[in-house]
């Protein structure tokens, strides 16, 4: 860092996004991008709205908040738009954490939640998963701050029951609870309910996993009327403009094409379902994941070289270094030809070692 940047953010450790290298072609299996293009009919608005970037895009975004709204069966006034489901978890951070709100999130989760905290200069808790790596819900009740949960979880795919969501917001009254579901649509039920029967609840999804728009950056939240207010009040204080005409053009096509975003969701399942089967039959433990990936270590090999050695021959995968999860490899599902050619060369790796 230079010698001019401010003190507030000398010492910030910023979040590090998973690798997108370019030396190689490899079997990419470690950012939880979808294996399949945009719709046809993304890529067609996409192409519409190419010969109007002479104009900004229209800043309240109606016609895709209109589709979402009623693909969710919301108002229009519950759902704002961002690019990325990180732009508007950080709108919540900045509206509902301060110095006497401190965040509350589990201490394995999404990387982004400390960085959120720390540049925001919020204080935070992170509060211990069980040794299975689930959410002991008793220690989110009755606490002194704005609670983020991601369900699915990240890293592990677990997912906290609905139920048992509700009884934390029903303890937290004064409280926001966010629910970021950006894995939701593999298998998972989604908290959208709760956002219409409690108004403390605020759920954020994204299109980059479920309907290939990772490149688009697009994500939104659906909440309660005011909790709306808040976040378009820091979002006009931001950047009025945050969803270019492109994304916003090839979000309304995709939109219009459930059955492609359902069939896809689909053979995510049953291509999870299929390398699930086969990591066990290898020896492999993995948590219980209802998310476009897997969380898998052996029981008598280092996940570091697994991860390492799998580079070397062209698969990707994603290695975390902190010290609870570092003998586990997270695993993107891709096609069935990217998963057969993972398991292969994993197998031989697991004869080597």
């Amino acid at each position: 860092m230079s010698k001019f940047i401010s003190k507030k953010y000398a010492s910030l450790i910023p979040y590090e996004p998973g690798e997108q290298p370019q030396d190689q072609q490899y079997v990419k299996l470690n950012t939880n991008e979808s294996p399949f293009p945009p719709s046809a009919k993304a890529i067609v608005k996409a192409n519409e709205a190419l010969k109007k970037l002479q104009l900004y895009p229209d800043p309240d975004c109606k016609v895709l908040i209109e589709k979402i709204a009623l693909h969710f069966g919301v108002s229009r006034k519950n759902v704002v738009l961002s690019n990325g489901s990180d732009e508007v978890l950080n709108f919540a951070f900045m509206a509902y954490c301060d110095e006497d709100c401190p965040a509350i999130f589990p201490d394995i989760t999404y990387g982004f939640y400390p960085v959120f905290s720390d540049i925001n200069r919020i204080p935070y808790k992170e509060i211990p998963l069980k040794d299975d790596f689930t959410i002991d819900i008793a220690d989110y009740m009755n606490v002194d701050g704005t609670i983020f949960i991601a369900n699915p979880n990240a890293h592990t795919g677990i997912t906290l029951p609905v139920n048992a969501i509700e009884e934390i917001v029903k303890s937290n009254p004064d409280h926001v609870v966010v629910i970021d579901e950006a894995y939701v649509d593999f298998g998972a039920e989604t908290c959208l309910p709760l956002a219409e029967k409690y108004d403390n609840v605020l759920v954020i999804q994204t299109l980059s996993k479920s309907r290939s728009m990772a490149g688009a950056r697009l994500g939104f939240a659906i909440g309660n009327e005011e909790l709306i207010q808040d976040l378009n009040t820091i979002r006009n204080s931001t950047n009025p403009y945050n969803i270019n005409a492109m994304s916003m053009a090839a979000a309304i096509g995709v939109m219009d094409d459930e059955a492609y975003t359902e069939a896809n969701c689909q053979t995510i399942i049953e291509n999870r379902a299929y390398t699930v089967n086969a990591l066990k039959e290898m020896g492999f433990e993995l948590t219980d994941s209802i998310a476009n990936f897997i969380f898998m270590k052996h029981p008598r090999v280092d996940g570091e070289y697994i991860y390492k050695t799998m580079k070397e021959r062209g698969v990707l995968i994603r290695h975390f270094t902190k010290e609870r999860i570092a003998q586990y490899n997270r695993v993107t599902i891709g096609s069935r030809k990217q998963m057969e050619k993972f398991i292969k060369v994993l197998g031989e790796i697991l004869e080597e070692a």
